[in-house]
This record gives C-alpha cells, sequence and structure tokens, in this order.
C-alpha cells in the first residue's frame, strides 16, 4: 500500500468536510443536543444511502458494533470541549493526538512499518496541528474543562480510527461499512439522549435541521471517504491527512465563529503544508 496523489486528494477533501461539521457544532448554543442532532442526521442519510450498497462482509460487523460504542464517548468529549472551549483550542488538540497514537499503534495492529521520511512527515502535520491550539486566559478553569475533553477525546479518536480501518478492510466494501456504522451510531447516540434530555431531543433536532442534515451529510462523506481511503494507504498516513481538517477549521473559524487567524497559526499552516510535501516526496 502507498499513499498516493488521488488519494491524498481525496482525503484532503474530506478534511473540508470534516471541519466544515464541525463549524456547524460549534455555532450551536446547546452543544450536547447539536451532537445528538448530527448524529442523527448522519444516520438518516447513511440509511438513504445503504440499501443501495453492497453489504459489508459478516466479519466486520462486529466492528461496527464496537465503534458506534466507542463513539459514545467521541459525541461527549466533544459536546464537552465546545462546551467549555473555543473550537480554536480544543479542536487542533482533539485531532493532533490521535494520529501521533495511531503511528505508534499502527504497526502493532496493521504490521505497517513508516519509512523514516513518512514519519517525518507525519510528526511536521501533527506539531502544525497542534500548534494551532490557541491559549486564552479569559476562564483558566473552563479551558482546563475543555482541555480535559480534548485529551480524551484524542485517545477516543484513535481508539475509533484503528477500529474502523480493520473493520473496512475487512468488510470488502468500505462504503457500505461506513453507512452501516452511521445507522448503528446514529440510533445509539439518538437514544441515549432521548434518555437523558427527553422530548426536548427530538425538538432540537427537527429545529435545527441544517445542522441535523446538512451537518449529517458532511460527516458522512468525510469518513466514508476516510475509511476508503485506509483500505489505499498505510493507516496512519491516512490518519494524519484527515487531521489537516484543522487548517480549515482555524479559516472557516476566521470567517464564521469571529476566531482569530494569527501569525502563530500561519507558521502552523506551513508547518502542515511541509509536512504534506516531506509525505509527497
Amino acid at each position: 500500500m502507498e499513499l498516493t496523489l488521488p488519494v491524498t486528494l481525496a482525503v484532503l477533501g474530506a478534511a473540508l468536510l470534516h471541519a466544515s461539521w464541525n463549524a456547524l457544532l460549534k455555532s450551536g448554543a446547546d452543544k450536547q443536543l447539536d451532537a445528538v442532532g448530527l448524529a442523527a442526521g448522519s444516520g438518516a442519510v447513511a440509511l438513504v444511502v445503504a440499501p443501495f450498497l453492497g453489504v459489508p462482509a459478516s466479519a466486520s460487523w462486529p466492528w461496527i458494533a464496537a465503534s458506534a460504542l466507542v463513539h459514545i464517548a467521541y459525541f461527549w468529549a466533544l459536546a464537552g470541549a465546545y462546551r467549555w472551549g473555543d473550537m480554536s483550542f480544543s479542536y487542533p488538540i482533539m485531532r493532533g493526538g490521535g494520529p501521533l497514537i495511531v503511528t505508534v499503534a499502527g504497526g502493532a495492529v496493521f504490521g505497517e512499518t513508516l519509512a523514516g521520511g513518512q514519519v517525518l512527515g507525519v510528526l511536521l502535520i501533527s506539531a502544525g496541528i497542534l500548534a494551532f491550539a490557541t491559549h486564552s486566559a479569559r476562564d483558566p478553569a473552563a479551558q482546563k474543562k475543555s482541555l480535559a475533553f480534548a485529551l480524551i477525546n484524542a485517545c477516543v479518536i484513535a481508539a475509533y480510527t484503528l477500529i474502523d480501518a480493520q473493520g473496512a478492510r475487512l468488510s470488502g466494501a468500505p462504503v457500505s461499512y461506513t453507512m452501516w456504522f452511521f445507522v448503528a451510531n446514529g440510533m445509539v447516540i439518538f437514544a441515549i439522549g432521548c434518555l437523558q434530555r427527553g422530548a426536548a431531543a427530538p425538538r432540537h433536532v427537527l429545529r435545527r435541521w441544517r445542522l441535523t442534515f446538512v451537518g449529517g451529510a458532511f460527516a458522512v462523506g468525510a469518513y466514508a471517504v476516510a475509511l476508503w481511503a485506509m483500505t489505499q494507504a498505510p493507516v496512519a498516513l491516512v490518519a494524519v491527512l484527515r487531521e489537516t481538517s484543522v487548517v480549515f477549521a482555524a479559516v472557516l473559524g476566521a470567517l464564521f465563529l469571529n476566531e482569530r487567524f494569527t501569525a502563530r497559526r500561519a507558521g502552523a499552516t506551513l508547518a502542515v503544508l511541509a509536512g504534506l510535501a516531506v509525505l509527497r516526496l
């Protein structure tokens, strides 16, 4: 397996979609219910598409179930990070930490050993991503809570990346695997939301229908491309490429969420671009 130019461009497109749905989530006032709505919308979009695709191999179904359970922790930590901190602070920590863990664990799980140049590219991109996190002293206590949720989610992201990479490879149909994962995940997250918030959950989903369906479609598309790419190239390289979404998130935050694109973020962007160049050499 190697990281070809078409795979690279596809994953970068998925990164833009991923940053877009995170910006939609951050824009809302109730992060928990918005996360429920986004999961429900993803499940609904996937349920429409799934019947037109082949059924993933039975060996992959336990991995779908495992991923759906792990994503409960993902949406919980995501909502917590955005509740207590800016997207510009928590998003880079969540997305930059996961690939580093995947790079270390990928060799043991998949037997994939990266070349020295590839390791350098991963480190440059991850360092650039983490450098996007902007410290703010406006509310140190809230930022500490956001940091805790973001670090937890970095570990969760690494876990579900490894789970879904294995499931997608076993499925024989990575796009179909993705659709059925989102169906299962949407059902689980929506049920938990209804148990925790009662009738407020379905009312919120309908009221925020743009987030529910547009954000859901973005999430499904982004992850379908990423899982397909993991069947074509080493998991660690796809994982770190996917997290270049932080660059897109910084731009979206500056354009739509009144967050500053500072000189530090410009330098971080250059580090990410340098890492991409090293991976493509």
